[in-house]
């Protein structure tokens, strides 16, 4: 078994994925559109540039991602996460899991999952894939969006007990902040 502080496979594709939002920091919307997804997936490596992207690809990619971050949020103990939002999410990742069905690929080495569909189709089977084997794991619940509303920025928590709820210091002093701005007000 390896460390619970080393990443599990898949995990930088996850990443990656949850992490094209736009946020309150100044990141923009990388899958706004069927160019914007066409560039993302193929810097991914997942698609080749012939590959025709549409408008609705790009939506189902917004949806997908949304998905996941919620579940991520799940992990940090978020509010968003919770209740009928993560009931949501999950049913919205069965849906997708079912048009984009995974194969198990077996070897000498092991197996892995991976898609037998092209294209688009196989781009977003490849990304559940991905989840997939963080899933498997037992370091699955260290995938997490940060408990900053307007961060959720997705991370892998390496602290040791796996208590980490922010990307970075800097979001967790800036809840700390609303929150004594809060007490302030009210008290």
């Amino acid at each position: 078994m390896s460390s619970p502080l080393v990443p599990p496979p898949g995990t930088a594709l996850v990443l990656d994925f949850v992490n094209t939002r736009a946020d309150g920091g100044g990141a923009v919307e990388r899958l706004g559109d069927a160019q914007a997804l066409a560039c993302w997936l193929q810097a991914a490596g997942l698609i080749e540039p012939h590959v025709v992207v549409t408008a609705a690809d790009a939506a189902s990619a917004r949806e997908l991602r949304d998905a996941l971050v919620t579940v991520m949020l799940a992990h940090s103990g978020a509010g968003e996460g919770r209740g009928d939002a993560l009931t949501a999410a999950e049913s919205h990742l069965r849906r997708t899991a079912s048009l984009h069905p995974l194969a198990a690929v077996i070897t000498a080495e092991g197996a892995v999952l991976a898609s037998d569909q092209a294209g688009v189709p196989g781009a977003f089977g490849s990304i559940l894939a991905a989840v997939a084997d963080a899933a498997a794991t037992d370091r699955w619940g260290r995938l997490k969006a940060c408990r900053n509303p307007p961060c959720h920025h997705g991370f892998f928590d390496r602290t040791r007990n796996a208590s980490g709820a922010y990307c970075s210091p800097g979001c967790g002093s800036q809840v700390s902040m609303r929150a004594l701005r809060r007490r302030r007000m009210t008290g």
